[in-house]
């Protein structure tokens, strides 16, 4: 029971600013698979054909490291309450620095914070979405607090420290080329 669409509709968009979490599936070549999930204010619906999310410091940095060998990018989105829909955007994404000439104008579309990392770009090739039937009712709560308080408390420069020890490199050994 699935649909697939050239581009957003304003029903799919409607639906994807109506979600608190999306998840990002990335792959290199060779090595591992990574899926993760994201949430916060960090998602942008561009146009129809191209959408954006601000990827904030995390403990690994595999969706960067995957889009400099293989720029292949899905995300996921599922309703959790009411209506039940799994949305998947299939595309090809690019990967903005702070010291990218674009980051700015992109960046200025997100709430500020120190621990901005990258910025993904995905150019959207398939919309496909499904049913959702197996998908479990959940209730959103809130928002957690954790890692805007991290990453306030780090500062920029513990911020810099913390991508140098913990964000470099990718599990596989591949450079994220964060610096």
């Amino acid at each position: 029971m699935s649909d697939k669409f050239e581009k957003l509709t304003e029903k799919h968009i409607q639906f994807i600013k109506n979600q608190h979490m999306y998840f990002i599936g990335t792959a290199a070549p060779e090595g591992y698979i990574n899926v993760s999930p994201k949430g916060m204010d960090s998602f942008r619906v561009i146009n129809e054909n191209k959408v954006i999310w601000l990827n904030l410091t995390g403990s690994g940095n595999e969706s960067a490291a995957h889009v400099v060998e293989s720029p292949r990018m899905t995300i996921m989105f599922c309703s959790f309450d009411k209506q039940p829909l799994i949305m998947r955007l299939y595309g090809r994404a690019g990967v903005l620095h702070e010291r990218d000439e674009r980051w700015d104008e992109l960046y200025s579309l997100f709430p500020d914070s120190v621990g901005a990392r990258q910025i993904f770009e995905l150019e959207l090739d398939l919309i496909q979405t499904s049913c959702g039937f197996a998908v479990p009712f959940y209730e959103f709560k809130g928002e957690r607090p954790t890692l805007s308080k991290w990453i306030d408390s780090r500062g920029k420069e513990g911020i810099n420290d913390y991508w140098e020890e913990k964000n470099t490199l990718s599990l596989n050994g591949k450079d994220t080329h964060i610096f």
